[in-house]
């Protein structure tokens, strides 16, 4: 699989996106967090540092639900069965998109305390 075309592994990125898509409520959830987000961005009409921190924070999140996704998926296969060390991974997992997700709403704050204070 390795040193595939660009167009043949951004298939694979785009399939990955579509899979979480489907098949995970919290990629749906923070896919809707995010428009809102893009939303409150053209109504508000922050300076351009906002829609970058704003942009950068989103796709974090994203990001760190799709690896969550791939995490869970890939240590429920090798190891179906529950496990200690199994569920730490998880855990963890889904902690780092927590983490992620709570310094999106401290970004999200401030920007509506930059606008309502401008």
């Amino acid at each position: 699989m390795k040193n595939r075309p660009f167009p043949e592994r951004l298939r694979f990125a785009l399939a990955g996106i579509a899979y979480a898509l489907r098949a995970e409520r919290s990629f749906r959830t923070h896919a809707l967090a995010a428009a809102a987000a893009i939303a409150a961005l053209v109504w508000l009409r922050p300076a351009p540092i906002w829609w970058a921190l704003v942009a950068l924070t989103t796709v974090a999140v994203l990001a760190a639900e799709l690896f969550n996704t791939a995490l869970e998926q890939l240590a429920d296969r090798l190891h179906p069965e529950q496990h200690p060390q199994i569920r730490v991974a998880k855990d963890c997992g889904a902690a780092a998109v927590l983490v992620l997700s709570m310094g999106a709403v401290v970004v999200a704050a401030a920007l509506l305390l930059d606008a309502l204070a401008g």
